[in-house]
């Protein structure tokens, strides 16, 4: 796909690319082996400030926290961009996990993950169709709400 064709999407849509993630912790944003891309797992951040924390059934709605998932995938797009240094050599989405912090009683992950996968959908079209696993945790990282890891296919260039 085109770098610019996903920027002006991204633009079309209102959303603004952020910088890249910085690692918390010990690992890498993403490392690229072969034709595959594997992102680390990205929280929703904004201004350096977690999106809707907390736990879904508890303190977050059903609502917040599909834009929370929609959030990390848009992240995730950029730590992409920046790991190839463009989208020219991304050519699809293969599998998506999103974690959801959540009470033992909440069952809706999945729609709490379809706010990342609508999004990558919405700025990459077929190509950010995928595979996808929705998975509840007790908490995650910095008290997030969602995390989300996103492996791509990539030209191997």
């Amino acid at each position: 796909m085109k770098d610019a064709d996903v920027l002006a999407r991204l633009r079309e849509l209102g959303i603004e690319l952020p910088l890249p993630s910085i690692p918390v912790a010990s690992y890498v944003p993403v490392v690229v082996s072969g034709s595959l891309a594997f992102v680390a797992g990205q929280i929703p951040m904004i201004d350096g400030k977690i999106v809707h924390p907390g736990r879904l059934g508890e303190n977050v709605s059903l609502e917040d926290g599909a834009a929370a998932a929609a959030t990390a995938a848009v992240q995730a797009l950029s730590v992409i961009r920046n790991a190839l240094g463009s989208f020219d050599r991304l050519r699809r989405i293969v599998q998506v996990t999103v974690y959801v912090a959540a009470t033992p009683d909440f069952i809706e992950h999945p729609r709490v993950a379809n706010g990342a996968s609508e999004r990558l959908i919405e700025v990459l079209g077929d190509a950010g169709k995928h595979a996808r696993a929705a998975v509840g945790m007790s908490s995650l990282p910095l008290g997030s709400s969602v995390e989300v890891q996103v492996t791509a296919e990539v030209d191997p260039g």
